[in-house]
C-alpha cells in the first residue's frame, strides 16, 4: 500500500467513525480521539510549548468537539472541523495569557525548565536550537502565514484542509503558504530543511 492509498484508507476510516458519531455512537467517537489525540496534543504543544497546558488544552479540544459533532454535516471534513477547534482553543488560551501577563510581573509560566535534563545530550540541545530558530522565524510571520505554514508543515494539513480550518478560500491559503516558504528559504539556519516538500 503506497502513502497515498494508506492516506486514503485512514481518510475513509475517519469519515465512517465520524458519521457514526454524528449519529449518537459514543464509541465511535472514542476511537476517532483515539485516533487523533496524539495528533491534536502535538499541534497544541507546538504553540503553547508547556506540556500541563497542552493536555488541558487537547482535553479542552474533545471535549468541545464531543459536545459539537452533531453540529457537523459532512463526516468528510472532522479532520479540519477538530482542528479549527483546536485553534480557536490555542488563540483563546494565548489571549488569556496576554491579559494574564498586563497583572503579573512575569508573563509565561515556565513549569517545563523544572523538568529540564541539566546534562542535556548533543542532540537534544540541537534540537532545542533548532525549535529556538524555528520560534524566531514564525515570530516574524504574519499570523496569517505563519498559521498556513504550521498547519501544512507541523500538522500535516492538506490545503483543502487548511482552507476548512481557516475558513479562507485555497488560493488565498496557497499564496499564504507560498509567501512563507519563500521567507523560510531565505532564514539562516533552517534554509534546505523543507527541500523537495514545499509544495502540494
Amino acid at each position: 500500500m503506497d502513502e497515498r492509498t494508506g492516506q486514503a484508507a485512514r481518510t475513509d476510516d475517519t469519515s465512517l467513525l465520524a458519521g457514526r458519531a454524528i449519529a449518537g455512537d459514543r464509541e465511535s467517537f472514542g476511537k476517532l480521539m483515539a485516533a487523533y489525540h496524539g495528533r491534536i496534543f502535538a499541534m497544541v504543544y507546538g504553540r503553547v510549548m508547556s506540556r500541563m497546558d497542552a493536555e488541558d488544552i487537547t482535553q479542552e479540544v474533545f471535549a468541545s468537539a464531543f459536545r459539537g459533532i452533531g453540529t457537523l454535516r459532512d463526516p468528510e471534513l472532522f479532520r479540519p472541523w477538530l482542528y479549527r477547534i483546536a485553534i480557536n482553543a490555542v488563540n483563546d488560551f494565548l489571549r488569556k495569557k496576554r491579559m494574564r501577563s498586563i497583572f503579573t510581573l512575569f508573563s509565561a509560566d515556565r513549569e517545563d525548565r523544572e523538568y529540564a535534563d541539566p546534562n542535556p545530550e548533543p542532540d537534544t540541545i540541537e534540537r532545542r536550537e533548532f525549535w529556538k530558530r524555528l520560534e524566531t522565524f514564525f515570530s516574524k510571520l504574519p499570523t496569517s502565514e505563519r498559521e498556513v505554514f504550521r498547519l501544512k508543515y507541523l500538522d500535516g494539513l492538506s490545503i483543502r484542509e487548511i482552507a476548512e480550518v481557516l475558513s479562507k478560500n485555497e488560493s488565498t491559503v496557497k499564496t499564504h503558504l507560498y509567501r512563507s516558504v519563500e521567507k523560510f528559504r531565505r532564514e539562516e539556519g533552517l534554509a534546505g530543511l523543507l527541500e523537495g516538500s514545499c509544495h502540494e
